[in-house]
């Protein structure tokens, strides 16, 4: 595995204290909002830490839907219930229990260790949802990390920030962590009640709430930064699983009954499909496979093997530029394939991923559908 992102664990003072004293002026002109923001995180601590090693052990499946539906994560999804349902299926209720167990409660290992274990053990939990549970259950320790933390961050001008999922192991984390602490200690020195990384998270969504999607991608000198030169500081793997997920997720978002690891034909299991029903006539599938590392032509002939199932309609290659390039010439060759495989990059998919996330965080957020519809 590669290094860690060389993250700059220092700040723009004058820029923070400025914000902090925007922040604190904010709410001692709004009481009530602060008395609410305030009430907030302590019923959600509270929440979140009477999950205990045991009750967590004891959870039924209505219990982990309420434990997951609650996550702010949860909020780009108009049905929770089928994303939870989905997630106890794809890693079965007792292993998830046990793995969720290890990754909040076992402080005996660090969370550089926890972290990447969950992130490898556990399909259909990201970052956000991740991080959001262990700075609800231990709020002095850890963050939560998503697009806005690293919108704050990056114009407070920490730099080094992992931009994309894949970026951020536990090591990465932790400095993350350790990093935000600060911001937790400035709202301290100017009296702030209570303050913690869950205070520092309403701060950062406050003060640097980015409408642009685009703020993402831009330097604190304003200069875009192109994904496809961005460092790769984590081992295939983790590449490979964010990837696929995204893919998976982009499907569901347009409609489809999507999966990951899904056996389409004999001899061939392959990453990602987005499958949809036709009437009565039977189902169309598109099928996906992500290259990271490792043959080409496995990967040519796992396609192959896919077309053999007739709902097949598409097959797509993923990976990075040169790589694609690769798979490309090698199609070429191939009668059956050449004119059938498609190819998408990578780092397209992670955008599409996080356009999507945006758009329908925003078309939830006025519940023009009832939950349970």
């Amino acid at each position: 595995m590669a290094g860690c992102l060389p993250i700059n664990i220092t700040m723009n003072d004058q820029l923070l204290k400025q914000h902090i004293k925007a922040f604190i002026d904010y709410l001692n002109a709004e009481k009530e909002v602060a008395s609410k923001q305030y009430n907030e995180r302590l019923e959600a601590i509270s929440y979140y830490q009477q999950w205990t090693r045991e009750k967590i052990l004891a959870m039924n499946e209505e219990d982990i839907y309420e434990y997951i539906a609650k996550l702010w994560a949860m909020l780009i999804w108009g049905n929770k219930r089928y994303v939870v349902d989905k997630l106890i299926n794809d890693n079965g209720l007792e292993n998830f229990k046990e793995q969720l167990i290890d990754f909040v409660w076992n402080e005996s290992n660090s969370i550089e260790l926890r972290w990447d274990s969950f992130r490898k053990s556990i399909k259909g939990m990201g970052p956000a949802m991740m991080s959001e549970i262990l700075c609800k259950t231990h709020p002095e320790k850890y963050i939560i990390w998503n697009r806005r933390a690293y919108n704050g961050l990056n114009l407070l001008g920490v730099s080094g920030l992992p931009v994309h999922t894949y970026q951020l192991t536990g090591k990465v984390y932790n400095r993350l962590s350790g990093t935000t602490k600060i911001i937790a200690d400035a709202l301290r020195q100017e009296g702030f009640k209570d303050p913690n990384l869950l205070s520092a998270d309403y701060f950062l969504w406050h003060e640097f709430y980015a409408e642009n999607l685009n703020e993402v991608y831009t330097k604190p000198d304003g200069k875009a930064q192109k994904v496809d030169e961005l460092p790769i500081e984590v081992g295939a793997d983790f590449i490979h699983n964010d990837v696929r997920d995204a893919i998976r997720d982009i499907g569901n978002f347009l409609g489809f009954d999507a999966a990951i690891e899904k056996k389409v034909a004999a001899g061939s299991k392959v990453d990602a499909i987005w499958q949809s029903k036709v009437g009565n006539m039977g189902r169309i599938i598109y099928v996906f496979e992500v290259q990271t590392k490792g043959s080409i032509d496995s990967l040519i002939l796992n396609l192959l093997q896919s077309l053999n199932n007739p709902a097949v309609q598409g097959v797509v290659a993923v990976s990075d530029k040169v790589q694609l390039d690769q798979i490309r010439s090698r199609a070429e060759t191939i009668t059956q394939l050449k004119d059938r495989l498609k190819y998408w990059d990578y780092a397209e998919i992670l955008k599409v991923q996080e356009s999507l996330e945006f758009a329908s965080t925003c078309i939830n957020n006025l519940k023009l559908v009832p939950e349970g519809f």
